[in-house]
């Protein structure tokens, strides 16, 4: 497999407060955690599905890069609980 991408399937704008108590209008909360390969010939771009076969284009690329963070997580743990299940089967094969 190659380069993988880890994105974020976001859901309706929230309002949230931001540290000092104002308000933030349109904040999009992680709804799940997809993984998806790595565009052809653009390997900072996700392809047009992910592993679980979502469309892409609608979903929001993570900060989180598996191949900066060697481990048996290639997501973000703070997100360990939003984690696609079909796409973390893709990537444990």
């Amino acid at each position: 497999m190659g380069e993988i991408i880890v994105v974020h399937e976001l859901g309706a704008p929230v309002t949230a407060l931001d540290p000092g108590g104002r308000p933030r209008d349109g904040e999009r909360p992680v709804r799940r955690v997809h993984a998806a390969p790595a565009a052809p010939g653009a390997p900072e771009v996700p392809g047009p599905r992910t592993l679980c076969g979502k469309d892409t284009f609608a979903m929001e690329a993570a900060g989180w890069r598996p191949s900066e963070h060697p481990g048996p997580e290639w997501y973000d743990p703070d997100y360990s609980d939003r984690v696609c299940a079909a796409c973390a089967t893709a990537m444990e094969a």
